[in-house]
């Protein structure tokens, strides 16, 4: 029951953590840099200045939509960051050209991310089902042995959750770094930029504490049907 609870309370810590993404970014994408320069600009001449020329810039649809790609080495920003001149246009921007120096230069958590991620995306669909299967089948073949693979598929998506901490924030260190170094933002606009990383890396704190406690709570459950 306290697992139960513990993952209620996370995951309304998890939507709260997101509110505030969208409402610090929101905040700091009405104030403009005093430079001028665009999320598409800071990408492309940060992605120069480490020497990085196989990686495309591109503008996608959505909001807060902004990634790296590093089967296809494209660094893909979303239509509010990749035209806009704004404090927090800039800081996105530089995070995700972090990932794309991590790549480069062979960060060690990015690449073990996207080793185990298609083992992830096989064992997070598949996870759930098989367990639901097996708690149902455990009165007929006296065993909660399915649940129980079913929880401990369910590791990693742990795993993928934990190891994508160090992979977030170093890519906001990087991006700090980089845009005080190469004078894109003044002391003050840093300070901003880094709110708006620092409220996005809370989410993803909240989803490796999620993964951990639904993890457990899986666990739990499957053992509880034991004789």
């Amino acid at each position: 029951m306290l697992l139960y609870y513990g993952v209620i309370l996370v995951a309304i810590l998890a939507l709260f953590f997101q509110a505030n993404v969208t409402s610090t970014f929101g905040k700091y994408s009405k104030i403009r840099s005093s430079r001028g320069y665009t999320g598409a600009d800071v990408a492309r001449m940060l992605l120069s200045q480490n020497g990085i020329t196989d990686v495309s810039v591109q503008s996608i649809r959505g909001n807060l939509t902004d990634h790296y790609n590093p089967v296809n080495k494209t660094l893909n920003l979303s239509e509010s960051v990749y035209n806009s001149t704004s404090v927090a246009a800039l800081g996105v921007a530089a995070h995700e050209t972090g990932h794309a120096v991590q790549h480069a230069k062979g960060y060690v958590p990015l690449l073990m991310r996207s080793a185990i991620f298609p083992a992830v995306s096989f064992s997070s669909k598949i996870a759930m089902p098989l367990f639901i299967v097996g708690i149902l089948l455990t009165n007929f073949i006296n065993s909660p042995i399915l649940a129980l693979i079913g929880a401990w598929l369910y590791v990693f998506v742990v795993i993928f959750q934990i190891i994508t901490l160090p992979v977030e924030f170093n890519a906001s260190a990087r991006a700090l770094t980089m845009l005080r170094d190469y004078n894109f933002l003044d002391e003050t606009e840093v300070k901003g930029a880094r709110k708006v990383l620092s409220a996005a890396a809370m989410t993803y704190v909240a989803a490796a504490a999620a993964s951990i406690l639904q993890f457990l709570r899986l666990l739990a459950i499957a053992n509880s049907r034991r004789d």
